[in-house]
C-alpha cells in the first residue's frame, strides 16, 4: 500500500519505555477486556502459543530496533516498521476525520495514540503488559500498543511478509478506537453484562466489525492499494481466525474473533463496499 509519509503534527505517538508510557497498575479500565490474553482475545494471537513464541518475538524486535523516548520524528524514524506504523496512523487518522465529518460528527472525533513496546512490561491504565501478548487496544487510554516484533510472527503466521498485513493490525486496533468514541463497545458491553451465555458470540461480532472498519479505511484508500494487497489481507485474516489458531482446540462457542473465513469475509466486505455503514448493517443489527 502506498501510504502518504507521516506527519507527526496529525498523530501521537509514544513509546512505553519513554514518558508518560507508564499508566495505572492493576485494575481493568472500564469496558475492556481481560489483560491476561491480550494477544488472543484482542487482536488473535493464542496464549497457549505464547510462551513458544515470545523468544521469536523478541528476537524479531532484535532485528528491528525499537524505538525509545518520546520524540515522535525518532519514534517513527527509529526503524522500517515504527515508519510503516505511523504513516497507517496518519492516514487512519485523516481517514476516520473525515468520516466523522461527513456524519455530521466531527466535534467526536479524537485522535487515539500509538505507543509501541519497548519495556518487555509494561502497565497501561487497562492493567499490566507485555510484549508477548501482540498489539492490543486500551479504552481506558484510548492507546494502541503495538510490539514491532510481533509483525515477524505475523509474517510466518500468514505466510508472507507483506506490508498490507501490517496495517491490517494497525488498522484493526484504530477500529477498536472507533467502536470506543462512537460508544459501540460500552453497547456490547452492556449487552454481554446483561446475557452472559451469548458474551462469547458479542465478542466475535465486535471483532469481525473491528476487521470490516479496517477494510473500509483500505476501501476510502482505494487510490493507494497496491497489487497483492488484497490477497495479503486475506492471508493474515485466515492466520487469526479462531479455529487457524487453536487447530480446532476450542469449540465455536468459545471463539471471540471469528473463524478464518468469517474474519476474511469482514475484511472482505469492508474493502470492497468501503463503507462502514454495511459493516454495521452486517455485525451490529440483530
Amino acid at each position: 500500500m502506498r501510504l502518504n509519509p507521516f506527519d507527526t503534527s496529525k498523530i501521537k505517538v509514544g513509546t512505553t519505555g519513554g514518558r508518560g508510557g507508564m499508566g495505572k497498575a492493576g485494575g481493568l479500565g472500564c469496558g475492556t477486556i481481560i489483560i491476561a490474553a491480550l494477544g488472543y482475545f484482542v487482536f488473535g494471537l493464542d496464549p497457549m502459543q505464547t510462551a513458544g513464541t515470545v523468544e521469536g518475538m523478541q528476537q524479531g524486535q532484535q532485528q528491528q530496533t525499537a524505538p525509545q523516548g518520546e520524540d515522535e520524528q525518532a519514534i517513527c524514524t527509529s526503524n522500517e516498521y515504527a515508519q510503516e506504523s505511523c504513516a497507517a496512523l496518519t492516514s487512519l487518522n485523516e481517514t476516520w476525520q473525515q468520516r466523522f465529518a461527513e456524519a455530521g460528527f466531527a466535534e467526536e472525533f479524537r485522535e487515539p495514540t500509538l505507543r509501541f513496546a519497548t519495556a518487555q512490561q509494561f502497565n497501561t491504565d487497562c492493567g499490566a503488559a507485555s510484549v508477548g501478548m501482540g498489539p492490543f487496544y486500551c479504552p481506558a487510554d484510548e492507546t494502541m500498543y503495538i510490539d514491532v516484533g510481533f509483525y515477524d510472527q505475523l509474517a510466518q503466521m500468514a505466510g508472507d511478509g507483506g506490508d498490507f498485513a501490517r496495517l491490517y493490525v494497525v488498522a484493526h486496533e484504530y477500529a477498536h478506537h472507533v467502536q470506543t468514541i462512537t460508544g459501540i463497545s460500552d453497547k456490547i458491553r452492556s449487552l454481554q453484562s446483561q446475557n452472559p451465555r451469548a458474551q462469547n458470540q458479542l465478542q466475535v461480532r465486535m471483532e469481525l466489525h473491528a476487521d470490516c472498519y479496517a477494510g473500509v479505511w483500505a476501501g476510502r484508500n482505494r487510490n493507494l492499494i497496491e497489487s497483492g494487497d488484497f490477497e495479503e489481507g486475506m492471508n493474515a485474516a485466515a492466520a487469526i481466525g479462531d479455529d487457524t489458531l487453536t487447530s480446532g482446540r476450542v469449540s465455536s462457542e468459545n471463539f471471540t474473533h471469528g473463524t478464518s473465513r468469517q474474519r476474511m469475509e469482514a475484511l472482505r466486505l469492508g474493502m470492497e463496499s468501503a463503507d462502514d455503514n454495511r459493516c454495521d448493517a452486517a455485525y451490529l443489527q440483530a
